[in-house]
Formats: C-alpha cells, structure tokens, sequence
C-alpha cells in the first residue's frame, strides 16, 4: 500500500503532444486505436490497453516514462504504469 505521492510524479514535465494526431506507432503502420495516452515525461501519443498495439504501455515501459495522461476529451485523469494506479 503507498504510503505517499507517487514517486514517479518526479519524472513529469511540461510537454505537449508530439503528433496530436493520433499514436505515433499505430500512424506509421496504418493500425487502429481506441485511446490515447500522452507521455508526461517526453510528449509520446500512445494508445491504450484497449487498442490491438497497447503502444502507450509499450513506451512507457521501454522509454521508462511512467506517467501517462488521458488525451480524451473532458477526461482529466494520469496513470503511473509502474504502480497500476492513478496519480
């Protein structure tokens, strides 16, 4: 059980999404997607467990990135990928 902040709050920054127009990997392929994760760390776009490629849980893993924020509109909500739990 945490017994505090997350520790991986550290790793957040100002960012803005690299490409707004959707996840960067499932662009480059032609793949689809469901939800998009924004990096707080780097600004990746990523989609979500839901999507078929999960690129979000990929980068976050890979990049050791974390945090990651809904990119959904009216949803104002981070994840810490790490933890499994929201920061």
């Amino acid at each position: 059980m945490a017994t505090g902040p997350d520790p991986h709050l550290s790793m957040v920054r100002d960012v803005s999404p690299r490409t707004p127009e959707g996840c960067e990997e499932c662009l480059r392929l032609g793949s689809p997607w469901v939800h998009l994760r924004l990096c707080l760390t780097c600004g990746h776009v990523g989609c979500c467990d839901s999507s078929p490629n999960r690129h979000a849980r990929a980068h976050a893993h890979e990049e050791e990135h974390p945090v990651m924020a809904s990119l959904e509109p009216g949803e104002d909500w981070r994840w810490c990928f790490v933890h499994e739990a929201l920061v």
